[in-house]
């Protein structure tokens, strides 16, 4: 991984792994579905890991994708939409406990930052936010006091609670409705120490650049079509000199915030960008292009060798 003590550590890498069309393409002719987790891991130093979104995830499934990921590896975690889309963040203590205690500490080292993305429909709500955010644990250990008042009916092979580690935790919030264009929202996420998803959308939703805690969330979706387009060189040359700015600790140039007030001044903070435009598998391919442009490195498996 390239990095310096002059700046923070940038994970560049794709939203989730299976994908039909990427099957021969991205990933090699005959190579068995199971290991295409194991296959991509070894091209990127991080993914976002998606399924969490739509179901609570098993303890061996999270078990299994640490085996099968190397060294130094981190995943971001897309918080559940039971909390975030049907909940709609009411009465989520609950659920957010069942979310906590459903295998996430199998990850151990390699568990990243939290993505919680609200829908179009969603505005914001002052109070019920700041309820939310005070909820979110800021370390292991907070998120084992929390997950250990998950549901009684979860079953016992469905909840894993036991950490190997205290480690820090960070949240980042992705919106979608204008409402939250307002300085309140971001002086939130400030108070509550929770990024700002800094998310292209090909202009649909809201995109802003506020810095509001020790490290960057950015998420590319297609700069020309929502989930489609590839970024070409004059895109990656463009991020790449965002991304550098934000991992020196600065602001980058002529940042589009919804607050006039700047972020907490930071020598350097650590970037982590997804790329989300998966239909016709740009997502990987544009990883690696700002993955080079960066001179960010990957090659876990080569530096266990030589640790060997």
């Amino acid at each position: 991984m390239h990095m310096s003590k002059q700046t923070g550590r940038v994970r560049i890498g794709i939203s989730g792994w299976r994908y039909t069309p990427w099957r021969g393409v991205f990933y090699p002719k005959k190579l068995a579905q199971r290991r295409e987790l194991e296959y991509a891991s070894r091209q990127f130093p991080s993914i976002e890991l998606n399924g969490s979104f739509y179901a609570l995830q098993r303890p061996k499934s999270y078990a299994q994708w640490y085996a099968d990921t190397p060294d130094d590896f981190v995943f971001s975690i897309k918080g559940s939409r039971y909390i975030t889309h049907i909940r709609r963040l009411r009465d989520v203590e609950e659920p957010l406990a069942s979310f906590f205690a459903s295998g996430l500490f199998e990850l151990k080292e390699k568990l990243g930052p939290f993505l919680w993305q609200f829908p179009p429909s969603m505005h914001f709500d002052e109070a019920l936010f700041d309820s939310f955010l005070s909820l979110l644990p800021h370390t292991t250990a907070e998120a084992q006091t929390l997950a250990r008042r998950h549901a009684r009916h979860m079953a016992k092979d469905r909840v894993s609670l036991e950490t190997d580690a205290d480690r820090p935790l960070r949240h980042a919030v992705e919106i979608r409705n204008e409402s939250f264009v307002d300085p309140a929202f971001i002086r939130l996420l400030r108070k509550h120490r929770v990024a700002l998803v800094f998310a292209d959308t090909a202009g649909k939703w809201p995109y802003a650049e506020d810095l509001t805690a020790d490290f960057v969330y950015l998420r590319l979706h297609g700069d020309i079509e929502l989930y489609k387009s590839g970024y070409g060189d004059a895109a990656i040359a463009r991020w790449a000199k965002r991304i550098d700015r934000w991992r020196r600790g600065e602001a980058a140039a002529q940042a589009k915030t919804i607050d006039e007030a700047s972020g907490r001044p930071r020598a350097k903070r650590d970037v982590y960008c997804y790329f989300d435009n998966d239909v016709k598998v740009k997502a990987p391919v544009d990883a690696a292009s700002l993955m080079q442009k960066l001179g960010v490195e990957w090659t876990p498996d080569a530096k266990r060798e030589e640790a060997a």
